[in-house]
């Protein structure tokens, strides 16, 4: 007796050709035991087949999606701000001499009017004694020319005396008067002098570390130590031109209201990353554009009582700009940037996943404002390209068509997170 084969697949040619000579023996067929062994080999190869059918088909990827959400959303312009206090005076002293006392610690917090440093003041006192000393001594000069020209005064009206006489005692009574008023010139210079042996804070501040040290010859051109100002503090900081020009009317108006204050309340984000817990307010504009770089620079006034913001530290200004209605928001990860032009893949109705090319606005924490490309309600991936794009190049069908995916709620990061808000 004679069977066909019907050969379902390569790796199940052996399973039929044994079953085929058990088949193909009249003693198999009389006997029980080789009806069973026939049908056994039968499934084991019906099962060997579908199991390699299933292992040919792919797994659909895992993808994770969120919806796009449609909302009002304020627009924020950020920029790199350098903070600097509105004073940062350098403390010089005003006369030469041999430095003798640092009264501050290097560092702290001083007040307006603190001592900070001491000269030698000796020669300063001699010399202040020396002035005094010059001073009673015209004074009595003075005082005996004026008794000259007391006396000499009715009896030059007599003709008892020559006229001259009188004349040179007038003289001598002015030059006397000069001399004087010179000498206590010299006093008052002396004094200050005396005075500024003793170095006082100018404003209340922080105050850095001496540049000289106890012992040291200073002078006019020694630069001791600097008192930076930092409350309020200073956050300067560089706009475009076009970022300007959108805001010329407010500024404009700020200006002719005869203040530079401004009610702008303008964040400060710490080069940590932290939200300074004070808002500041825009104090100044420069009067004009820089040429190289088209920027014009622009101050905001924080308080800064605690002395957390220090003069030179880095970090960013945040001003809400405008208001948007009904913007579209999908995350930032789901924006792929493909030669300056953007992409995002959109689950179909069917649940394949398409590139579609878009449009983007402003970034919006941790979104991206989507202006052309998508609808709300729509769903776009946030992580798994890699696995779509794997799964396009083995098939390029799918390219045209969508990727079947498993689509899985995406979550977004908490505030405070890395990539939150």
């Amino acid at each position: 007796m004679s069977v066909r084969r019907n050969t379902v697949c390569e790796g199940c040619f052996i399973g039929h050709h044994e079953a085929e000579s058990i088949l193909g023996n009249p003693a198999g067929w009389r006997s029980r035991a080789g009806l069973l062994i026939c049908a056994a080999l039968l499934l084991l190869v019906l099962a060997a087949c579908g199991k390699k059918e299933e292992a040919a088909k792919p797994t659909p990827p895992e993808v994770l999606v969120t919806e796009v959400v449609q909302q009002d959303v304020p627009i924020y312009g950020q920029w790199v701000a350098t903070l600097s206090g509105p004073v940062n005076a350098d403390i010089t002293p005003k006369v030469q001499g041999y430095l003798l006392k640092q009264d501050y610690v290097n560092g702290s917090l001083v007040k307006k009017g603190q001592l900070l440093f001491e000269i030698d003041p000796r020669p300063f006192i001699a010399s202040l004694d020396q002035a005094k000393a010059e001073v009673a001594r015209t004074q009595a000069q003075l005082d005996r020319f004026t008794a000259d020209v007391q006396r000499d005064t009715p009896l030059a009206a007599q003709n008892a005396i020559p006229a001259k006489q009188l004349d040179t005692d007038l003289a001598n009574q002015a030059a006397a008067k000069a001399q004087l008023q010179a000498d206590k010139a010299n006093q008052v210079n002396a004094e200050l002098n005396l005075g500024w042996t003793k170095v006082y804070s100018p404003v209340d501040g922080i105050a850095g570390v001496a540049n000289s040290q106890v012992g040291d010859l200073v002078g006019t051109n020694t630069k001791m130590a600097t008192v930076s100002q930092v409350n309020p503090i200073w956050a300067y900081y560089n706009i475009s031109e076009a970022d300007y020009l959108a805001n010329a009317a407010a500024i404009s108006k700020i200006l002719r209201s005869g203040t530079i204050k401004s009610d702008i309340a303008v964040e400060f984000i710490q080069a940590n990353n932290e939200p300074y817990p004070y808002k500041g307010t825009i104090i100044f504009v420069n009067r004009q554009i820089t040429a190289g770089t088209g920027t014009i620079q622009l101050a905001a006034a924080f308080p800064n009582k605690d002395a957390i913001l220090r003069p030179g530290g880095f970090g960013q200004v945040r001003i809400r700009t405008r208001h948007r209605a009904n913007a579209l928001l999908i995350p930032q990860p789901a924006v792929i940037e493909v030669q300056t032009n953007y992409q995002v893949a959109v689950l179909n109705p069917e649940g394949r996943a398409v590139f579609r090319p878009v449009k983007v606005g402003d970034r919006v924490g941790t979104n991206w404002i989507i202006t052309d490309g998508l609808k709300p309600g729509e769903k776009v991936v946030v992580d798994g390209f890699q696995k779509i794009q794997m799964a396009a190049a083995a098939n390029p069908q799918l390219a045209k068509e969508g990727v079947p995916v498993i689509a899985k709620p995406y979550v977004a990061p908490a505030a405070g997170a890395p990539g939150g808000n």
